[in-house]
């Protein structure tokens, strides 16, 4: 009768490894399409969705122009409003070369990190974290606040961190590689490097995102990064071990850009631009775990 210990020890172990890989969506599922309006002030970076009012927030990122006698070195890139169901609503100017834009819920904020957090190529004006501004109708602003000054501990100029608001800690993806920064914005070294596997996952370090990997919230299931070539979502958990991954859409024409931008992670969805689509381009919200 030792069997039958067995073979529930052995369904039990089915069911477990079942359920794992049932939180990821082999095929990704449409959640949200949200057509850009109006042509991007330099280009699509980010995506945020802010639970107060149910409204997304894309962020555009760009340099600022040579500082003159008659201007301010300020980056002229915009962040764009748009209601819960992808209309826009209106744009702002605050002052940002944006690359990662998240709502915080410890802080209530929305909030950004620019380009060049770590200083890795020299102290620039407007760098660090900030948190931007919204009025009652949900529209942005062109006001904003200090939260956190450069930090070299976020490794690679151009990375787009991701934020866990439970641990407090970010995942700054750096470029040409599979490395992922763990960061504490209060300390001013990496506290854990995490290495991404990806000869499990059959990729190359050129075939994904350079710059960016999401935080999912979703417990084993907790990184996830674009795979451009084979369009797909790779998910990893926090060891770096590949997890599974969530097929897109086929018929997506993904280009060379979305390497490096049009892509973030809120409400539940992994956002990709996608440039062919509409005057503008549009993004995508796909589910890709659940």
């Amino acid at each position: 009768m030792q069997f039958i210990p067995k073979i529930v020890c052995g369904l039990a172990l089915c069911c477990l490894s079942f359920s794992i890989y049932a939180d990821i969506l082999p095929e990704a599922e449409v959640g949200i399409k949200i057509p850009l309006v109006k042509k991007p002030t330099t280009r699509p970076m980010s995506v945020a969705y802010l639970p107060s009012n149910q409204h997304y927030y894309i962020a555009d990122g760009g340099l600022a122009p040579m500082g003159s006698e008659f201007e301010a070195p300020i980056s002229k890139s915009e962040v764009h409003a748009f209601s819960a169901d992808g209309k826009y609503l209106n744009s702002a100017k605050p002052g940002f070369d944006n690359r990662s834009l998240y709502f915080n819920p410890n802080s209530g904020k929305l909030e950004t990190i620019t380009y060049n957090i770590s200083s890795a190529v020299g102290f620039l004006p407007n760098t660090g974290i900030f948190s931007l501004a919204v009025n009652d109708r949900g529209e942005i602003l062109d006001t904003s606040a200090d939260i956190s000054q450069f930090n070299p501990a976020f490794g690679d100029a151009g990375t787009m961190p991701s934020y866990d608001p439970v641990t407090k800690l970010y995942y700054a993806k750096q470029d040409r590689g599979n490395l992922v920064f763990v960061v504490d914005a209060k300390q001013r070294e990496k506290m854990q490097e995490i290495k991404l596997d990806f000869t499990k996952a059959q990729v190359a370090h050129d075939d994904v995102s350079d710059h960016y990997i999401a935080f999912t919230g979703v417990a084993g299931n907790e990184l996830a990064l674009l795979d451009v070539d084979h369009k797909a979502v790779l998910i990893f958990d926090l060891n770096g071990q590949f997890v599974g991954k969530s097929a897109l859409p086929a018929t997506m024409k993904l280009r060379s850009q979305n390497h490096f931008n049009g892509l973030g992670y809120s409400n539940g969805m992994m956002f990709v631009y996608h440039e062919p689509e509409g005057e503008f381009g549009t993004y995508y919200g796909f589910k890709v775990v659940k």
